[in-house]
């Protein structure tokens, strides 16, 4: 059997300042035509790159969180105690020493946003301000606080409500937030880390991951699911419960980006439901124990 020959074209320069959607369609047509050109080599070289650095990012930030999750998730319900009788610690203390806490805490929570830093360092070599490809700017400060503010229905209260659901039926763990008297910066802290959750996931899940994998040729629903499932992920060492719950607020959120353009509202819903979260539901565990506990 004659292998079959590809013969190479030069193209104009202009093909090469396409992104990947571009160089996806220029593979499939040179795989039909039988003709290999310089972009269609320039096309799988950009793609491979691409998928490292989806993989570095995520590698260093919620993909690892991700792992971590399923594993500890394994470590759950392999264990004497059932699920329902098992406890998370969120935001607990890292030391019993007060100024060394605040420290650690404080270096936690920069370090944690040194993924963010280079997400967006990543997309502005790739051309264009970053900030507003994704729509993270103050450009629309009113729109941005009233679609999140809507989020915040649609998403935290059925979220507090399937916490319960799942609790009541065994397949969420119990969730222990940091009490808010162990020092005078508790409370301002929880609510920086509230803040670092918002921005590490909305802006490296919706806003990175979602331009990236359109450049790489994927569809509106193949990323708006992955992005949802790979949420749900990071969530898992809280029990199944909060899997499918993250999920489905990944699927709106995927949803609302794609439709809105801008990862803002998300973060001020985000910022918003975490803060309910650490501080709200601390406050009602220690005023309302019997209700709550």
């Amino acid at each position: 059997m004659v292998a079959k020959k590809v013969t190479y074209t030069k193209l104009s320069p202009l093909v090469y300042c396409g992104f990947p959607t571009d160089f996806v369609e220029n593979e499939r047509c040179a795989q039909e035509s039988g003709v290999m050109t310089r972009a269609t080599e320039w096309a799988r070289f950009r793609r491979r790159r691409l998928w490292t650095e989806i993989g570095i990012v995520l590698g260093v930030s919620l993909g690892a969180s991700a792992v971590y999750s399923v594993v500890n998730l394994i470590g759950r319900l392999t264990a004497e105690t059932a699920l329902a009788d098992q406890t998370a610690t969120i935001n607990g203390a890292l030391s019993d020493r007060a100024w060394l806490d605040l420290t650690y805490q404080l270096l936690a929570i920069f370090f944690d946003l040194v993924p963010v830093a280079l997400a967006f360092y990543l997309l502005a070599i790739s051309g264009g301000n970053p900030f507003r490809r994704i729509g993270f700017d103050l450009k629309k400060p009113a729109s941005d606080l009233g679609r999140g503010l809507l989020l915040v229905l649609v998403i935290g209260v059925p979220g507090i409500a399937l916490y319960f659901v799942g609790r009541a039926l065994g397949f969420t763990v119990n969730v222990v937030p940091a009490p808010l008297d162990t020092y005078w910066w508790t409370t301002p802290i929880l609510i920086l880390s509230a803040l670092r959750a918002a921005l590490q996931e909305e802006l490296i899940v919706v806003g990175y991951l979602f331009t990236r994998l359109r450049q790489l040729g994927w569809g509106k629903w193949q990323i708006i699911l992955s992005a949802a499932v790979l949420r749900g992920s990071y969530h898992l060492y809280q029990g199944i419960g909060p899997f499918f719950g993250n999920v489905v607020m990944g699927i709106v959120f995927g949803w609302c980006y794609w439709r809105w353009g801008r990862v803002m509202p998300l973060v001020v819903a985000h910022w918003i439901i975490d803060i309910a979260s650490f501080v709200g539901y601390a406050w009602a565990l220690a005023t309302f124990p019997a209700l709550f506990g």
